[in-house]
């Protein structure tokens, strides 16, 4: 299902969460629980992932995180306001020390001039801060799209635990 670049970072980022006695939580919504699948199909992950959160809707994202529906209101779902309140609100409902969170358009409809197809903000937070990445992936469909989000959400949470 997943392949072995996805595997390898997963197996990565569990093993260093592991390490550190890290639990880890994602909240999830252009991939639709994709991240936690890839770490979740490493065997043994189950004593470092706490849980993951599919927040598809905007509905989702405010009643499971606890994100304010005036700043999706504001910012928009895809914005870095709204993926840094998705990690936040993922380590708020969880016993995780490390989330990851992504929220974008995997397309192939849905994009505009402003926020195009491609476009994804990924965050991640630890009790003692929280990171940002905006990435715009090219248009190659949405399964490649969903790919590199997972990956670069993978690599994001190794960056945050150095």
């Amino acid at each position: 299902m997943f392949d072995d670049e996805i595997l390898h970072l997963a197996e990565s980022l569990l093993d260093r969460c592991r390490q550190g006695g890290i639990m880890l939580a994602t909240a999830e919504s252009c991939t639709g629980g994709l991240i936690a699948g890839a770490l979740t199909a490493i065997p043994g992950s189950s004593d470092v992932v706490d849980r993951g959160f599919i927040t598809y809707s905007n509905e989702a994202k405010a009643e499971m995180l606890g994100i304010d529906p005036g700043l999706i209101g504001r910012e928009g779902a895809v914005s870095k306001a709204v993926a840094m309140a998705m990690a936040r609100g993922a380590l708020a409902r969880s016993r995780a020390t490390l989330s990851l969170a992504v929220t974008g358009i995997a397309g192939p409809g849905g994009g505009s001039a402003e926020k195009p197809v491609g476009l994804v903000h990924i965050a991640a937070a630890t009790p003692g801060g929280s990171e940002h990445r905006k990435c715009r992936f090219p248009d190659r469909g949405r399964t490649a799209i969903r790919r590199e989000t997972i990956l670069s959400a993978l690599g994001l949470g190794l960056e945050i635990l150095g």
